[in-house]
């Protein structure tokens, strides 16, 4: 009996290990593409801000697909879905390797965005269904932890690469994961059962809700508060810590180490409590870690803890949230699960922009970490909100 259980739960990770590199091949896509702007924009003979606008064209692909891609392959299995839009990053960025000149690679990294939010949309809801029952955020943190070693030891290399031989040669590299992810698919993701999708209207009947909106609320403002800090880490090191500049690449293998942890820590304790609850937690530990940032990240021995812990909350918010669209959204689970994608881009744009008010202000680089507190304790008010309203709704059902 125990046998039969330890070699189920064996072939449960086994099926989960094609979403993970899946989530490796789209964090080295998403990611990578900073540490190469200066290499490119040489290469391509443009400047570094024209350059970064590939970094906004995969954004927008991410917002654009996540919704279609979820609605167009309603009617498809699951692993289909999935194996499809694997196929689509490894062409796409495969077009990257060949682009002749930049027209062509923002086309190549627009639709190389497209399949991310659905990937993860799709891949959420597989993973929960594939976990053992109680341990349903933790298997979709397992997927996600690819995106966490993508931060770690995917973007690093990739950027040795691009700095040290050629840029192409990186999307190599990630061309060749994503063909691994696909042929993982292949044999190793079992044929999950397929819900009844019915049609667009009643797929898009969940954001008629106001419970569809307050979560990516949570998403776009409460976790957008990470984005105040991510978005101006480099120059906090520097300008206000003291690091040297060459130090900083080291530094951000640390905040990956940090969301490799609390990506599992997130998943644990969204199984063991609740995905609502945990959620107002850690937006409550990350509004005061924040606060912590600002305060004390002259003391260079405090800033390397604070940049662990920092990037550590960074990711234990994200399969909580999952887990609490995917229960908020019966029926259009995949299509909902996908916009959080969407939100999470949305929470990037708003952070950097609001966490840059007080730069232009004349304020020093520790102070977007305090707009940053800000928008982490209005997503705490955002989640009192939706435990409130799911109260209501149990006394109403049972009443």
């Amino acid at each position: 009996m125990h046998f039969q259980k330890s070699k189920t739960s064996v072939h449960m990770k086994l099926s989960l290990l094609p979403l993970a590199l899946g989530g490796l091949t789209i964090g080295i896509t998403e990611f990578v593409m900073m540490g190469l702007l200066p290499d490119i924009a040489t290469d391509l003979d443009i400047s570094i801000p024209k350059a970064g606008y590939l970094i906004s064209a995969y954004a927008l692909g991410v917002v654009i697909g996540a919704p279609l891609l979820v609605i167009a392959g309603r009617n498809f299995p699951p692993k289909k879905m999935l194996l499809a839009m694997a196929l689509m990053l490894t062409i796409f960025n495969a077009l990257s390797i060949v682009a002749p000149g930049f027209n062509l690679l923002f086309a190549s990294r627009f639709f190389s965005g497209l399949p991310h939010g659905a990937f993860f949309g799709v891949g959420a809801v597989v993973a929960s269904r594939l976990a053992d029952k109680g341990k349903e955020a933790q298997s979709i943190a397992i997927m996600f932890s690819g995106l966490t070693i993508a931060n770690v030891v995917g973007v690093p290399v990739g950027t040795y690469i691009g700095h040290n031989f050629d840029w192409r040669y990186t999307f190599v590299l990630i061309t060749a994961i994503g063909l691994i992810t696909f042929i993982s698919l292949l044999m190793w993701m079992p044929n999950v059962a397929s819900e009844k999708a019915g049609n667009i209207k009643s797929q898009l009947q969940f954001f008629t809700k106001i419970d569809a909106w307050l979560i990516i609320a949570i998403v776009a403002i409460g976790t957008g508060g990470l984005f105040c800090w991510i978005s101006y880490i480099s120059p906090l090191l520097t300008e206000v810590s003291h690091f040297e500049a060459e130090d900083v690449p080291y530094i951000l293998i640390l905040a990956g180490l940090g969301m490799v942890v609390g990506n599992f820590l997130g998943g644990h304790l969204a199984d063991r409590f609740s995905p609502s609850r945990t959620i107002l937690a850690l937006l409550m530990v990350m509004a005061a870690n924040l606060l912590a940032v600002y305060l004390f990240s002259g003391n260079q021995i405090t800033s390397l803890i604070l940049v662990f812990l920092t990037g550590s909350l960074s990711f234990a918010v994200i399969a909580p949230i999952q887990m609490l669209m995917i229960q908020a959204a019966k029926g259009a689970e995949m299509i909902a699960s996908a916009s959080l994608q969407a939100g999470f881009n949305m929470g990037n744009a708003l952070g950097a922009f609001l966490g840059g008010l007080p730069l232009v202000m004349g304020y020093n680089y520790a102070s977007p970490n305090l707009v940053g507190v800000a928008m982490a304790l209005t997503g705490v008010v955002i989640v009192m909100v939706v435990i409130s309203r799911n109260r209501k709704l149990a006394v109403v059902k049972t009443a």
